[in-house]
């Protein structure tokens, strides 16, 4: 059965986008048939990441009744398949943001995974996408604000009755200005899923307009997107050690 993602944050800048993209290349990655939707309608970034800004048809037509879900998706090189939306302020006009949850009945029949990268905070945009989505992952940062408003986050899903699957602490650098990870699980109340490093290669895979866990697969970074995709896909990953990249050994 296929299963709606919904990525999302308190706010903004922690590392949302780069999140979904990676877990959806990740789960891509282990054989699953992945789409990436970019539900963040208002400042969109998942085809400026991969390299598709402009495109003939845009998740905007299709909330506006003006296209077919199946002719907004796009195949990235690595065979990722994403939903970009519009850069353009006008098409905005015209979307109905009810009609993500619409998206989603008809996108379990193409993909396994369908990962809504949503807008952050919680207005109708986010809103939107936290009701279309069967279960969310909160992204993010390790500092006072930013888990603040991921509690937000939380709060208003369980009063929808939506399912947490857990949180995602990004750009972590072992300051002693950053939260500890015990303090967070334990101000957020919900499992953390995984801890992403500060880490150049991220911001070198947004210049090659690419997931990190394909630019730099052996990247602190790149390691912790696949083990969170594959605790949620349900498959074995491992690492192989240098000796068995060197000989090839399975």
């Amino acid at each position: 059965m296929s299963k709606l993602i919904t990525i999302t944050s308190g706010k903004g800048g922690v590392g949302k986008t780069t999140t979904a993209i990676n877990l959806g290349a990740a789960l891509n990655s282990f054989g699953k048939n992945v789409v990436v939707l970019d539900a963040n309608l208002t400042t969109p970034n998942i085809g400026l990441h991969l390299g598709a800004p402009i495109v003939p048809i845009s998740l905007n037509q299709v909330l506006s009744g003006k296209a077919k879900i199946g002719e907004a998706i796009y195949e990235h090189e690595s065979g990722t398949k994403i939903i970009p939306s519009s850069l353009s302020v006008r098409d905005l006009e015209t979307i109905n943001h009810k009609r993500l949850r619409d998206v989603g009945r008809r996108l379990r029949k193409m993909a396994d995974f369908v990962i809504y990268d949503s807008a952050a905070g919680l207005g109708d945009e986010a809103m939107a996408a936290l009701d279309a989505s069967d279960e969310l992952i909160i992204v993010t940062n390790p500092e006072i604000p930013a888990v603040t408003d991921a509690l937000k986050t939380a709060k208003v899903s369980e009063q929808m009755g939506k399912k947490v699957r857990g949180v995602i602490v990004t750009r972590t650098g072992g300051s002693k200005s950053e939260m500890p990870i015990e303090n967070i699980q334990e101000m957020l109340e919900l499992p953390i899923l995984g801890v992403i490093p500060e880490d150049e290669s991220v911001k070198e895979a947004l210049v090659l307009k690419d997931a990190v866990v394909h630019t730099h697969p052996r990247s602190k970074s790149a390691r912790a997107y696949k083990t969170i995709a594959a605790s949620i896909a349900g498959v074995k990953y491992r690492e192989k050690t240098f000796f068995e990249r060197l000989f090839d050994w399975n």
